[in-house]
């Protein structure tokens, strides 16, 4: 995520604009859009995103919690209310590894009882 300042609010996400890339969708839009909008700066700077892998509300959340960080490094006073909004705490869902003797994680063969 790289932040520039004294921007229109405008959202660039991997070279498209951001209602764009997230398919007019308002709850990714609003998703994505919520650290700045927390701290009244929706029309004060302009973000450029690039974001690979999972589908489009992971990336959403992913740019979310970007947002969040690089509007703590800019400004340190920033912190409080975004943690208190819950923007700072990533989502630690991740694939469940497969185990031997099943064809996936969790999925067995059928079973026979006799």
């Amino acid at each position: 995520v790289e932040l520039i300042s004294g921007g229109t609010g405008k959202m660039i996400i991997n070279g498209q604009d951001s209602t764009t890339y997230m398919q007019f969708n308002p709850a990714t839009i609003w998703t994505i859009q919520g650290p700045l909008e927390t701290l009244g700066l929706e029309d004060s700077y302009d973000a450029v995103v690039k974001c690979n892998g999972g589908g489009l509300n992971g990336q959403a959340d992913a740019i979310q919690l970007g947002l969040a960080k690089a509007l703590c490094k800019m400004k340190s006073s920033n912190r409080y209310p975004l943690k208190a909004e819950g923007y700072l705490t990533r989502n630690a869902q991740v694939k469940e590894r497969k185990k031997y003797g099943l064809k996936k994680a969790r999925k067995a063969g059928q079973y026979s009882k006799r």
